[in-house]
């Protein structure tokens, strides 16, 4: 079994439904330490919700470039436990696919960093640059005490970070055939539009807000917020869910409420998407009220030194030459983009990511590994 693999399937054994760790970063710390890092693990978050962090850094030769890893132990609920063809956190083979919860995102990757450091320090000793680990166990939830909180630390003492890579499932058909270089930012809210309740034979004496709303929401669908740009796909508004009514068939309901999102690209802002809502609504003569909820900035990376590096050691590795994307979700580059101005997002495939049976290629293992390492070697060395 290659050492990646043994670590891998050590993380995957932990079952640390988020925000639990459930002691994967004291593994981590336990291999670094001998490497020379100085690992440091910081708590927060109430006592009903306690997340534990994890920074390591290793200092490297002077006036060279500090490159970090960063990455999540939590993973989300495994749903119902009978649906699962193998307990999921046992890691279990078949097929030539390791199964388990936490396979794909992002145990997989984490294991793949930490090897791949282990044998970069192991062949360049104390001639490289700086290399520094940034862990999670709140990334899976509300993500109010994890990334964020160490981003505000490392401000805070002035630290100075060249390049970062986060270890999300990026690739789609094969590893190494994307690479995100940026996010699209999330912008939700939840719209409440007043009517007046009254008897549905009697709709002079009140106010339909269904009816009222219903225009403006068709307007709102039907707009081109932006154009996107080279790296962003057009900025997306959509409707989630949406309810009215006491549950009578006799009553008009007192009002609407409607969640929707943005997901946005940088030819767009928080406040002339919000500015534009708002302006829709009032000229319905809407009696309105949204409550707003910013979930990210949208961030960006330009080709560069790191995309480079990366690009080159994907194609030494696999031969192939892989696409730079900034579609999907949001991710904590988004936090990370604040402090660190090359931020990208590499990993395995991601079709399997919160579902039932996840699991990743056991012969897609290594190659990750390798990837990191290359991709070290090529800027640090």
């Amino acid at each position: 079994m290659s050492a990646t693999l043994e670590l891998t399937e050590a993380l995957l054994a932990r079952a640390s439904v988020t925000p639990d760790d459930a002691g994967c970063q004291a593994l981590i710390a336990d291999r670094l330490r001998p490497l020379g890092f100085t690992c440091e693990t910081v708590e927060s978050g109430p006592d009903t919700f306690r997340v534990t962090n994890l920074w390591a850094v290793r200092r490297g030769a002077p006036g060279k470039k500090l490159l970090m890893f960063a990455g999540h132990t939590d993973v989300v609920p495994t749903g119902p436990l009978a649906q699962w063809s193998s307990d999921p956190f046992v890691p279990t083979h078949r097929g030539g696919k390791l199964y388990a919860r936490g396979a794909a995102d992002m145990k997989t990757s984490i294991a793949a960093m930490v090897v791949a450091i282990e044998e970069f320090v192991a062949a360049r000793g104390d001639t490289c640059g700086s290399i520094a680990l940034l862990i999670t166990s709140d990334e899976e939830g509300p993500a109010t005490d994890g990334t964020v909180k160490l981003v505000e630390l490392l401000r805070e003492r002035g630290e100075r970070i060249d390049y970062c890579i986060v270890g999300e499932p990026t690739s789609v058909n094969t590893l190494g055939d994307v690479i995100k270089n940026g996010r699209r930012g999330s912008l939700s809210g939840k719209l409440t539009v007043k009517g007046i309740q009254g008897h549905i034979a009697y709709p002079q004496l009140a106010k339909n807000p269904i009816h009222l709303a219903a225009p403006a929401l068709a307007e709102l669908a039907s707009f081109d917020w932006d154009a996107g740009n080279t790296y962003f796909p057009a900025t997306s508004w959509q409707c989630s869910n949406i309810h009215a009514g006491t549950g009578a068939t006799n009553v008009i309901p007192g009002e609407l409420v409607v969640d929707f999102n943005f997901r946005f690209s940088t030819e767009s802002t928080p406040e002339s998407l919000k500015a534009r809502v708002v302006e829709v609504l009032d000229r319905h003569g809407l009696d309105h009220h949204i409550a707003w909820t910013l979930g990210g900035e949208p961030f960006l990376t330009p080709v560069g030194d790191l995309s480079d590096a990366m690009t080159e050691a994907i194609r030494a590795e696999t031969g192939y030459s892989p696409e730079l994307s900034t579609t999907g979700g949001t991710s904590d580059g988004r936090f990370i983009a604040k402090i660190c101005p090359q931020v990208v997002e590499f990993g395995p495939i991601n079709e399997t990511i919160h579902k039932i049976d996840e699991h990743v290629d056991v012969a897609s293992i290594d190659p990750l590994k390798n990837i990191y390492r290359r991709t070290l070697e090529n800027l640090l060395s």
